[in-house]
């Protein structure tokens, strides 16, 4: 059996029980075919990057699962099929990692960039603009 992780994006108006209880649907119906769900997390609700079927937020639900690949074939087919759940991604990976993940960890623990201070930004490849002058040439005294 391969390793999987599975992100499925489900309706705003659900309630928080009912997006939890399509965590547990779509986990049975791996158990069903030969899997077993290791471990799933429930992000709630966040804002969508686009809109999807005219929905600005969803329920985001994310599983990491152990199970062949007719099993995940059965369980992405009938989550595309299902009316509350607007996308499923599911990626293969070689192991899983231990903890949350980097979704549910603390900003301090995930190493963003915000330890950085903010005045020392690098400039990347402008340059030292200082010294030539740019593409225009001497200006000319104006009478």
């Amino acid at each position: 059996m391969s390793l999987y992780e599975h992100v499925l994006i489900a309706r705003q108006d659900l309630s928080n029980t009912q997006a939890e209880g399509l965590i547990e649907h779509f986990s049975t119906i791996l158990a069903d075919n030969g899997g077993k769900v290791v471990d799933h997390e429930y992000w709630g609700v966040r804002t969508l990057a686009y809109k999807i079927n005219k929905n600005r937020k969803g329920h985001y639900a994310f599983l990491r699962s152990d199970a062949p690949s007719a099993a995940v074939q059965e369980m992405e087919r009938l989550a595309r099929l299902h009316d509350d759940v607007m996308r499923v991604m599911t990626i293969r990976v070689d192991e899983h990692q231990d903890g949350p993940s980097v979704q549910m960890q603390k900003r301090e623990e995930r190493g963003d960039r915000g330890d950085r201070p903010r005045g020392d930004r690098d400039r990347g490849d402008r340059g030292d603009r200082g010294d030539r002058g740019g593409d225009r040439g001497e200006r000319r005294e104006r009478n």
